[in-house]
């Protein structure tokens, strides 16, 4: 009887402490030990606040392509400028060489980035070419369309 009743309470104790653990950041811990040095990881709030910052771009981006007079120079830089801003955020969403956890942008962020930088110098011609601009704003909403 004595000697059950220490079993249960060693196995209410190893559950008390793996309970314990598992509220305490021990995922980040692991995350050191088990992924090698040049992975990126990125974590669930700043994949989302990198999204929302790309999304507020593109909002700003769709609002401004269309005004009617977006070849001035002005109109022309603050494209030039948004698009800049897109590939920034981007940039921190692509993959690393080793590769992110975050399947969608390890396959698709690479050529998004790309289509941007091609939107921006279209974009910084005299006169100005829009059409690849207007692209980067369809190619998120395909991706996710496809991606979810």
């Amino acid at each position: 009887m004595k000697k059950t009743r220490f079993i249960v309470h060693i196995i209410l104790l190893v559950s008390a402490a793996i309970s314990i653990s598992a509220c305490n950041n021990t995922a980040a811990v692991m995350r050191k030990v088990t992924y090698p040095p040049d992975f990126t990881y990125v974590s669930g709030q700043e994949l989302r606040s990198y999204m929302s910052q790309l999304a507020f771009q593109l909002q700003q981006l769709d609002l401004l392509l269309a005004e009617s007079n977006t070849a001035q120079p002005a109109k022309q830089q603050e494209v030039i400028d948004i698009l800049g801003r897109i590939e920034t955020i981007g940039e921190k969403l692509q993959a690393g060489e080793a590769g992110s956890n975050h399947p969608f942008l390890q396959n698709y962020m690479g050529n998004f980035v790309n289509d941007i930088s091609h939107a921006r110098i279209a974009a910084s011609l005299n006169p100005p070419i829009y059409y690849l601009a207007g692209r980067v704003t369809g190619s998120c909403t395909n991706c996710h369309k496809v991606n979810r």
